[in-house]
């Protein structure tokens, strides 16, 4: 059994990071404002998005485990726009015990237009990711946020089996709660994804937030992705209130959701990073 000495030691090993970003409008773009980094965290700006600044975290460390702590905060200023994401996808390896913690607060400002696009979180078995979305929209800014998780490499013949996804996410728009989500797999995950009622085998998921600066584009939005049905790979559904939409995706492998992650945005008319492409 693990002592106080040994807790310890583990603790120091761990890797921490923290990524605090204020983006703003001057003279017609969006330009750097503050930018904080933080341990194993770092972001760069590839300033390839036409009329947005472009923002893309980069893990040093080159995925997280048990015990890991990431933070990332972004905040834009009246009329900014930015692209932000990831630089490669996000490997969650093993625990022997913590979880790996990951914390992601947004802020958009009145008029300002957001578009958080990070590439897959790829959970290997026994793994254990503890992760909290909060974003705070102001009246007249819009959003669109999408984050994928994959259960495993089918591509290498991996299954997660067994481990812990806890995610919370908290939407608010003009300080009041539009969306709240709680989702938690524990124990034995391989087994819960294969039922009917949760994925039925499918081992990769996504979720679209679409919050425009105009409600009243929503229910084109809607139609514009129902129209693509024929089309998915996996399965793929979208749905709104209070003035907000969610789309749902449930594939059976990264590869088949990211082909419909991919149609989902573009028919929000959204690009995906050209680094997602490479």
């Amino acid at each position: 059994m693990a002592n106080a000495k040994d807790n310890k030691i583990f603790a120091g090993n761990r890797a921490t990071g923290h990524i605090g970003l204020t983006v703003a409008a001057q003279d017609g773009r969006t330009r750097r404002g503050t930018v904080y980094e933080d341990g194993s965290l770092r972001v760069r700006f590839p300033n390839v998005e036409a009329g947005a600044l472009e923002a893309v975290i980069v893990n040093t460390g080159g995925g997280m485990t048990g015990g890991d702590r990431f933070a990332i905060d972004i905040a834009l200023g009246e009329g900014a726009a930015l692209v932000a994401g990831t630089a490669a996808a996000e490997k969650i390896y093993r625990s022997n015990g913590p979880d790996a913690e990951m914390s992601l607060r947004l802020k958009v400002a009145a008029g300002a237009r957001l578009a958080w696009l990070p590439q897959e979180s790829i959970l290997f078995d026994r793994a254990r990711l503890s992760r909290s979305i909060d974003i705070d929209i102001a009246d007249g800014a819009s959003a669109l946020v999408a984050e994928a998780v994959v259960f495993g490499r089918a591509a290498m013949g991996e299954a997660m089996n067994e481990g812990l996804f806890a995610d919370r996410w908290r939407v608010r728009r003009a300080g009041k709660l539009v969306y709240a989500d709680s989702l938690r797999l524990d124990g034995a995950i391989a087994e819960r994804l294969g039922r009917a009622a949760v994925t039925q085998g499918g081992i990769a998921i996504a979720t679209v937030l679409i919050a425009p600066a105009d409600v009243s584009q929503l229910p084109q939005k809607l139609e514009d992705v129902r129209a693509l049905g024929d089309h998915f790979a996996g399965e793929v559904g979208i749905s709104a209130w209070n003035g907000i939409a969610v789309a749902r995706l449930c594939a059976r492998d990264g590869a088949k959701l990211r082909h419909d992650l991919i149609a989902v945005l573009a028919a929000l008319g959204t690009s995906v990073p050209r680094l997602w492409l490479n």
